[in-house]
């Protein structure tokens, strides 16, 4: 998978802090936080994630002109042609599971390198979708000197074949 590169930038924190109603002035407060253990302004635990806005050709940012998952027109949001679905399902997927590992807190001024890789991959027989199909992806953030900050891992599953509604 390509990787991408993610300035960590002051602002940003502090948007992101904002957009998840997370008012701790670590965030944002210099003063305040040179007061702290931590000595600095640092990212939320999940601001990593907002690294995916720095892919051009990240599959769930909205395009104009063109139809969008998140658009509710479907029950998923997800219309599927042909009865496919990737995964070489017929049903639908989800974000299973997500696991950050931090190797030290993400502080403005940090430059990022991003790089996903495949992890691993299971099935395991499901009651009404079939078999059910997981994918590891492991994403690895690296900073500017190459140090490892922090080692991502999600989760995705996919099913056989889309649940009848009851």
């Amino acid at each position: 998978m390509a990787k991408r590169n993610f300035p960590v930038e002051a602002s940003h924190i502090m948007m992101f802090a904002r957009s998840v109603g997370d008012e701790n002035p670590i965030y944002h407060d210099a003063e305040y936080a040179g007061g702290t253990e931590v000595g600095a302004i640092i990212a939320p635990p999940t601001f990593a994630q907002a690294s995916a806005q720095f892919e051009p050709d990240y599959p769930l940012r909205p395009r104009v002109g063109r139809p969008w998952f998140g658009s509710a027109k479907e029950p998923t949001g997800v219309t599927r042609s042909g009865g496919g679905g990737g995964g070489g399902g017929g049903g639908g997927g989800l974000h299973a599971e997500q696991h950050f590992e931090y190797h030290r807190q993400l502080r403005p001024g940090d430059r990022l390198t991003v790089e996903s890789r495949a992890g691993r991959s299971w099935e395991k027989q499901g009651r009404r979708a079939g078999k059910l199909k997981f994918g590891e992806t492991i994403t690895e953030y690296r900073d500017q000197d190459g140090e490892l900050v922090i080692t991502a891992r999600s989760v995705g599953v996919r099913t056989e074949r889309v649940v009848d509604q009851e």
